[in-house]
C-alpha cells in the first residue's frame, strides 16, 4: 500500500526528478508517472512499439519535431497518423511557419486575413499554396516511377525527398520505419491525389495493402506496445493491428476525450480489453490531459532512464 506524498521543489530539479514525484502526488499525476513506467517497460522488454498520433499533435504543434527525434532514436517501430500531420510535416520541412494565436480569436477576421485556426495556432492559406506546388511536383515524379502505391510506400518515398532532420517523414524514411496513414485522403493532400488521378486514371493508392502490411508487421509471438496520442482513426487502426495479432501487452493513451459519448477517442484502455485489442493482463493506463504537456514529460523521463542505463 502506498500513501500520498507531498510535492517539493528543489533548485535545479531535473525532469526525471519532477516526474518521479508524480508517482504519489495524486489524480492524473499518478497516471502520468505510470505511463512513463509502462513505456520504459515496453522498451526494456523489446516490444514492438506503435506510436499513433493525430494531426493537431504530430503536425500542427511542436511535438512534430520531438516525434522526429524519437524516430531518429529508433524508439517506435511504426508510426500511425492522419493526413493532416503528413501535409503539415511537409509544410514545416519546406520552411513554413505556423502562427500562435488565441482560442478566442475572431474567426471571421482570421478568414479575411487568410488564416486557418487550429485551437490557438494558425496556418496561412499561402502555406497551403506553397505546399501544393511542392507536393504536385513530387507526386508527378512518383507516378512516373510507377502508378500504383500503398500509402506507406508513398510516404517513404516522399520522406526520402524531404531534407529536414526535424521531419518525421524524413527520419522514418531514413531509418526504415513504416508510416501508416489509413485516412490518407482526409486532408489537402487527398485533393492533390484526386487531381493527379484526373490526368492519370491508373494512379492508385492501395489502402488495403497498407492494412495487410500493418497486420503482418506484428505477430502473435511479438510483445506489442501502443502509445496513442489523441484518438480517431490513427488510434483505432493501431489497436486493430494489435487485435489481429493477439492484443497489445502494453498500452498508454493520452487524450482529452472522455468515454461518456462512447467514442473511440475517449475509450480508456480497459474498454479495449473487451475487444481483445489489449490483453487482459496488459500493463496499460489512460492519462487524461493535453499531450503537448504530458508526452514531453513522460518521454523525457523515459529517455533519461534509458540514457543512464546505457551510458
Amino acid at each position: 500500500m502506498e500513501f500520498v506524498k507531498g510535492f517539493k521543489w528543489k533548485k535545479g530539479m531535473s525532469v526525471k526528478e519532477l516526474v518521479e514525484q508524480y508517482k504519489c502526488l495524486g489524480f492524473q499525476a499518478i497516471n502520468l508517472y505510470k505511463a512513463a513506467e509502462i513505456i520504459l517497460k515496453m522498451k526494456k522488454e523489446k516490444a514492438k512499439i506503435i506510436l499513433a498520433f493525430t494531426s493537431n499533435l504530430g503536425g500542427t504543434s511542436g511535438l512534430r519535431d520531438f516525434i522526429a527525434q524519437l524516430v531518429k532514436f529508433r524508439f517506435p517501430d511504426v508510426l500511425v497518423t492522419t493526413a493532416g500531420s503528413i501535409e503539415e510535416d511537409i509544410m514545416k520541412a519546406i520552411g513554413e511557419k505556423f502562427l500562435i494565436t488565441r482560442f478566442t480569436a475572431d474567426d471571421v477576421e482570421m478568414r479575411e486575413k487568410g488564416l486557418n485556426r487550429i485551437g490557438n495556432l494558425a496556418i496561412s492559406n499561402d502555406s497551403y499554396v506553397r505546399f501544393e506546388a511542392y507536393i504536385t511536383k513530387i507526386l508527378k515524379e512518383l507516378y512516373e516511377k510507377k502508378p500504383r502505391w500503398s500509402g506507406s510506400e508513398l510516404l517513404k518515398e516522399i520522406g526520402s525527398r524531404v531534407n529536414d532532420e526535424n521531419s518525421f517523414l524524413f527520419q522514418a524514411s531514413k531509418n526504415n520505419i513504416p508510416i501508416f496513414c489509413p485516412a490518407i485522403t482526409d486532408g489537402a493532400i487527398g485533393f492533390h491525389f484526386f487531381m493527379l488521378q484526373q490526368d492519370h486514371k491508373d494512379f492508385v493508392i492501395d489502402v488495403v495493402k497498407d492494412f495487410r502490411d500493418a497486420s503482418l508487421f506484428l505477430s502473435q509471438e511479438d510483445k506489442k506496445g501502443i502509445i496513442a496520442l489523441g484518438g480517431g482513426v490513427s488510434k483505432h487502426f493501431s489497436l486493430l493491428s494489435t487485435m489481429l495479432s493477439g492484443g497489445a501487452d502494453y498500452a498508454v493513451y493520452i487524450t482529452t476525450s472522455h468515454e461518456l459519448s462512447g467514442s473511440l477517442s475517449g475509450a480508456p484502455t480497459r474498454e479495449a480489453k473487451s475487444w481483445g485489442k489489449i490483453k487482459d493482463d496488459s500493463d496499460a493506463v489512460t492519462v487524461w490531459g493535453d499531450a503537448t504537456i504530458i508526452f514531453p514529460l513522460v518521454m523525457s523521463y523515459v529517455l533519461d532512464e534509458l540514457s543512464e542505463e546505457h551510458g
